[in-house]
């Protein structure tokens, strides 16, 4: 085993990157990391072991989350600093985010776009210990989600009002519009009451859908006026670190 190894040019850290991908569809599942005892480890068990950087030690793929890959075939690239291995991911999950493939995100005109639907939570996949990671990534998830709701409603402006909601809203005009973000304001208000009175999930859920809906009428307003959400976000991560008197204060001197 040792010959074999010996041809691998590792880097100055004694790693070499070990891309996996899907032995019958071609699909580039994930990237990781090897060093010399993960990739003999791995040619050995024909399941993956990489390296984690960030523990400094050997990672068998699916030891927390039971997504194990079976290897079917090891290549090295031409100038033997890659290696490509054709896998089987078994529960159908390789990233962290509970998608099928890490790379989930594709660049269109309007920046980074998820495309691919999450298969799982990855709380139930780590439990509640799960990674801080995956939390990031989930926070960056939900700010894209109100971005492709701001693209979505560009898009709507042109369609049949016949056949999009959004469209019909566009088409009767910004006070049939405010008209909804009103109305859905005093759902949320009723719903948050009941809620305060009776804590059940049923109420918890109703609350849930209300502001929601307040959330999707307040973006479609917004859209009336060719604003991103972005703006939203930006103003309240302005925020930060202001004292609610301060930012009061602020706000009455700039009226």
């Amino acid at each position: 085993m040792s010959n074999w190894l010996d041809e691998v040019k590792f880097d100055s850290n004694g790693l070499v990157p070990a891309i996996a991908q899907h032995h019958q569809t071609g699909r580039v599942l994930m990237v990781a990391w090897m060093n010399r005892e993960a990739l003999q480890l791995t040619a050995e068990k024909n399941q993956a072991v990489y390296y984690s950087r960030s523990r400094q030690k050997l990672w068998h793929k699916g030891e927390e989350s039971g997504h194990f890959q079976t290897v079917h075939e090891i290549r090295l690239d031409c100038d033997a600093d890659v290696i490509i291995l054709q896998i089987e991911q078994h529960g159908g999950i390789a990233c962290h985010t509970g998608r099928e493939s890490c790379f989930y995100r594709k660049l269109t005109p309007q920046g980074w776009e998820i495309v691919d639907a999450q298969l799982k939570d990855p709380s139930a996949i780590y439990g509640a210990a799960a990674k801080t990671h995956t939390q990031d990534a989930q926070a960056n998830e939900q700010v894209d989600v109100l971005e492709h709701l701001g693209r979505l409603m560009q898009q709507r402006k042109a369609a049949d009002a016949d056949n999009s909601y959004v469209a019909s809203l566009y088409q009767k005009g910004i006070n049939k519009i405010l008209e909804k973000v009103g109305e859905e304001s005093v759902e949320s208000i009723i719903a948050a009451k009941d809620y305060a009175v009776h804590a059940s999930s049923e109420n918890q859920n109703e609350l849930i859908y209300e502001v929601a809906d307040v959330w999707f009428h307040s973006i479609v307003m917004l859209g009336y006026f060719d604003l991103a959400p972005q703006l939203i976000i930006d103003e309240l991560a302005r925020r930060q670190g202001l004292s609610g008197l301060v930012e009061k204060a602020n706000r009455s001197s700039d009226a």
